[in-house]
């Protein structure tokens, strides 16, 4: 099965910060959608955890409504959207097309697994490096106007994931917890390459 983007979405100012969804939007938006139904002028921001890219959704309508824009739900023409797979074009010398058509699953099945295995087998230090930068941009956000920001930032992309910790102890606990997460995971991926 293809991966998907995870998502965290948290209450924005002034109400705080507050961690209020997490996890694939197929399952974050039912509950994003009551909350906008309750008070459409609640500030959430959702961010792509891969990425740390902030998010804006379309709330308006019917839940249904809301899930057909966002969650695909049945195939309708090439890819295979109930997956997450979506049709897009690739160019590819002859030879590379010769060698994706001899194989027994087809090209874009090959292409797949392909792609799977570089991203299992990606460096610990280049896959840490995108968890510090998906961070950054998520931090930049939720916590710029922060005490020891800067500071916190520095760590972090120095490596010191301790001090990173102490440095957003004072930080709203969620988002705090969400911080030290993803700097351990950074750590982990890159001593994951050291071994």
């Amino acid at each position: 099965m293809e991966k998907q983007l995870n998502y965290v979405a948290f209450m924005g100012p002034p109400r705080g910060a507050r961690r209020v969804a997490a996890g694939h939007l197929a399952e974050i938006l039912p509950g994003l959608k009551e909350r906008f139904a309750k008070d459409s002028s609640e500030l959430v921001l959702i961010f792509e955890v891969e990425t740390g890219k902030q998010i804006e959704l379309d709330l308006r309508g019917s839940l249904e409504e809301v899930l057909e824009r966002y969650v695909p739900a049945v195939a309708r023409g090439p890819g295979r959207p109930k997956l997450g797979v979506a049709s897009r074009e690739v160019s590819l010398l002859p030879r590379h097309w010769d060698w994706l058509e001899e194989q027994p699953s087809g090209a874009s099945a090959a292409l797949r697994r392909l792609v799977e295995a570089a991203i299992k087998h990606e460096p610990g230090k280049e896959r840490g490096r995108r968890i510090r930068a998906a961070l950054s941009r998520f931090l930049s956000a939720m916590a710029g106007d922060r005490p020891h920001y800067e500071e916190a930032c520095r760590a972090l992309f120095a490596g010191a994931t301790a001090q990173f910790a102490s440095l957003v102890e004072r930080w709203p606990k969620d988002i705090r917890e969400y911080a030290v997460q993803q700097a351990q995971a950074a750590e982990a991926a890159e001593q994951e390459a050291q071994r």
